[in-house]
């Protein structure tokens, strides 16, 4: 459940801003950081609601957790709730924006309100830039929680408003490249849900690119987690 309100509000800022005749059309790159910053806060909390003890929205987030802790036991039920979780919130935008799919034209705007693309194609950099900035996200994220940092961690409340400002901050310094997925989840199970719906006048999922946004925040969170578990954060 946390995974879905991030992406169906993630996705929905996209799509509000891509797709023709919303009122929110062409309202630019920092209402979509805005948008998905706001997205991750809003999903951390859902996912302590509905029982979450970790309220991981991200399977590179999981991952990195599970490297620092040696721990691996909810590493994959994690993951299949995160892209189940994912593909519901991507079906759920597509229905919310039902009347402007055949209002766009552009074919590669309505891909993009599902899955991320790169600015420039060049798969080394590419998968460098989703595992850097995911390695930003994990550091981060470790830190806001970690003794290290405060005396007691971040409280519970503070928080997932933390973590948002940083999918901000990480969205405006590092976000141009490639769209910041950072997130296997985030991006894989739209892509899957643009292939299987009737969108109208979409173009192909680009299934050429889609192992860079999973492979590169899988690189980049386990790299984290060794860094966090050095730490001992």
């Amino acid at each position: 459940m946390g995974t879905l309100i991030m992406i169906l509000l993630g996705e929905g800022v996209v799509a509000g801003v891509l797709l023709k005749r919303s009122k929110a059309e062409n309202g630019g790159w920092i209402a979509i950081t805005a948008g998905w910053a706001f997205a991750v806060f809003c999903g951390i909390f859902t996912a302590a609601l509905f029982g979450s003890r970790d309220a991981h929205l991200n399977p590179a987030i999981s991952l990195a957790f599970a490297v620092r802790n040696r721990d691996f036991s909810r590493t994959l039920p994690y993951a299949a709730a995160q892209f189940a979780g994912a593909f519901c919130g991507a079906v759920l935008v597509w229905l919310f924006y039902l009347p402007h799919w055949s209002l766009t034209p552009d074919g590669e705007a309505k891909r993009s309100v599902f899955c991320t693309a790169p600015a420039v194609r060049n798969y080394g950099a590419n998968l460098f830039c989703e595992a850097l900035a995911t390695f930003v996200l994990v550091t981060v994220a470790g830190a806001i929680g970690s003794k290290l940092v405060l005396s007691a961690g971040a409280s519970a409340g503070l928080g997932p408003y933390l973590v948002g400002c940083l999918v901000w901050g990480i969205g405006l310094s590092l976000g141009g490249t490639t769209g910041y997925a950072i997130n296997p989840a985030r991006d894989f199970a739209p892509r899957l849900a643009h292939a299987l719906l009737p969108v109208a006048g979409k173009e192909s999922s680009d299934w050429s690119y889609s192992w860079v946004p999973v492979l590169g925040p899988l690189l980049g969170g386990a790299a984290a987690g060794l860094l966090l578990h050095w730490l001992g954060a």
